[in-house]
């Protein structure tokens, strides 16, 4: 097995329970680990026997893009997305960051942390 990261990708979008957050947007960043077997690409330089960074940040870009109320929801179906999209793996975990969270009080940031197989028990 092998990990596959992507690390601090940033988005504008419009998540949020809250009726201004769906208007004025915020700022999210998602850290996101994969296990999968990718020996075959290690030892036959192919694309198509491991995770391909272009397709998986595509996949989570279309999903940032559909306005949700709940950071665990938007993780939820991030994870569904790559499990379909590479069903070898046999890990994620997913982190998700909204900055600056409309909370009446500074704060730097509200997360979730969703992790496959471990939250689908």
């Amino acid at each position: 097995m092998g990990r596959v990261s992507l690390e601090g990708i940033e988005f504008h979008a419009y998540h949020g329970a809250y009726p201004e957050e769906s208007i004025l947007g915020n700022r999210f960043t998602l850290d996101l680990e994969l296990e999968t077997n990718f020996r075959q690409a290690m030892l036959h330089d192919d694309l198509s026997a491991t995770v391909d960074y272009s397709k998986l940040y595509k996949l989570i870009k279309a999903r940032m893009d559909v306005k949700v109320k709940l950071l665990e929801h938007l993780g939820h179906v991030i994870v569904t997305d790559i499990l379909e999209a590479y069903p070898a793996t046999t890990k994620i975990r997913l982190t998700l960051k909204k900055h600056h969270p409309a909370l009446g009080g500074l704060v730097s940031f509200s997360s979730v942390q969703i992790q496959y197989p471990e939250d689908y028990a």
